[in-house]
């Protein structure tokens, strides 16, 4: 995992707040194109990338403010990289095109256990759900 941390941490460090207003436009389509994820391999992804979605919708729009930014910027990454059909393992391919999607996932949940567990308390959202398998 930390070849994917350095990645996931090298790229969020581009993402600035245009940025991330732009995929806040996003994420209505983009939610609901999560939700078609069919990866048995990866049974908590969809709901992995909707709780980041949430916290970069409720962050981005000044509804919860207690996310540091690089939280943030590292959430907005991982929707861009899952959005995109094209990564280090192509969507595509059969049973293991989301194995990377799902790694710069639990990469930024991992790196970022703290602050998300706050905003999953703050939401009712039972964190252990969210990060308890990859």
């Amino acid at each position: 995992m930390p070849e994917i941390a350095r990645f996931v941490n090298s790229a969020a460090a581009n993402v600035t707040p245009a940025i991330a207003e732009k995929v806040l436009r996003q994420l209505p389509q983009w939610k609901l194109e999560f939700t078609q994820i069919n990866a048995p391999r990866f049974p908590h992804l969809v709901d992995q990338l909707e709780f980041l979605a949430d916290a970069v919708e409720d962050t981005v729009e000044g509804i919860y403010k207690d996310l540091p930014y690089g939280t943030i910027a590292q959430a907005v990454f991982a929707l861009l990289y899952a959005h995109k059909k094209m990564g280090i393992i192509p969507d595509s391919v059969i049973e293991l095109g989301r194995a990377d999607d799902s790694s710069v996932v639990r990469a930024v949940l991992i790196q970022n256990e703290k602050a998300f567990s706050g905003y999953a308390m703050a939401h009712g959202v039972i964190w252990q759900k969210i990060t308890s398998q990859p």
